[in-house]
């Protein structure tokens, strides 16, 4: 399938890479362009405009926040205007419910079609293509584009025929994650004050009570204290904590757990961890109860 790729993260090129070894023809753009060139040594071609990646059959955007998908698919030269009638946006960013809504009503007016397929995993399973892919949009664009999540995943999840509701599926995802994160240092504070070695103490909660992924991945970066280099930067926590938020008071839904949540990013931050992984908010308890040692 000829697809376009725009927005070459950490997330982004893996998944991008991933659909150029399944045998697509892929088009990549990012604002840095030198992010282009490990895309193209596989076989990517590397488009001097975001209009040229805009070509083919589908373009998949993968982007930070609102302000950048905002401007990458309506501003002027952007996805709205160059994509072809009949052509897919996947939109696989984590954004705000209010504007995968927005999107949704400008490709429909465009003739073209606008499917959301966020996806839950760290960079490292985005690399083994093994994320797991949460979409929503009209069947027949998911029937169209699924060669390309079965490229990038290990099983999608279809959930509704309207966009939206993925994002704000995905929202809730992040927001189930930070509470793990911020119940497990918690806990793990406690413990450890407590004299109760943190390692021996993760691997009893992930044989036994809670053995999901999540625990054990988020329990060992804090029992580590490894919070550099970020998988998922603390600020982009703290952008998806408020999105939850946004669209929790949209649909009159209090989530006071979000608002602590909220509270603790921005301790975070303002300590200094902007560039430390979301994960680091499992260290505050421990500072709190008088350790020394600063967050990362």
């Amino acid at each position: 399938m000829r697809t376009g790729f725009i927005g070459l993260g950490h997330m982004g090129a893996a998944m991008a890479a991933n659909i150029v070894k399944a045998g697509h023809s892929v088009t990549v753009y990012n604002r840095s362009a030198d992010k282009a060139a490990p895309l193209v040594a596989i076989g990517a071609t590397a488009a001097a405009h975001l209009a040229d990646a805009c070509r083919g059959e589908a373009v998949i955007s993968m982007l930070a926040d609102d302000h950048a998908v905002e401007s990458m698919a309506l501003g002027d030269g952007g996805i709205v205007a160059s994509l072809p009638p009949g052509a897919v946006h996947v939109s696989c960013s984590t954004i705000s419910v209010a504007l995968s809504r927005r999107l949704a009503e400008a490709h429909a007016a465009a003739g073209q079609l606008y499917v959301v397929a966020t996806v839950f995993g760290r960079p490292d399973a985005a690399a083994a293509a093994k994320l797991f892919v949460v979409a929503a949009g009209p069947p027949a664009a998911l029937a169209t584009i699924s060669p390309l999540l079965d490229a990038v995943g290990q099983r999608t999840f279809v959930l509704s025929d309207q966009p939206e509701a993925a994002n704000l599926v995905k929202l809730s995802g992040n927001f189930l994650i930070a509470t793990v994160i911020e119940a497990l240092g918690e806990a793990m504070a406690l413990v450890g004050r407590g004299g109760v070695d943190l390692h021996a103490y993760l691997d009893l909660l992930t044989s036994t009570l809670f053995g999901a992924p999540v625990y054990r991945t988020y329990g060992a970066l804090i029992a580590d204290r490894k919070f550099s280099p970020a998988g998922f930067a603390a600020p982009l926590g703290l952008k998806d904590i408020r999105l939850a938020l946004a669209a929790a008071e949209d649909l009159r839904v209090p989530l006071p757990l979000a608002s602590l949540l909220r509270d603790r990013f921005l301790t975070l931050l303002a300590h200094g961890g902007e560039a430390l992984d979301w994960s680091a908010i499992g260290q505050l308890a421990a500072r709190d109860a008088g350790e020394n040692a600063p967050p990362g």
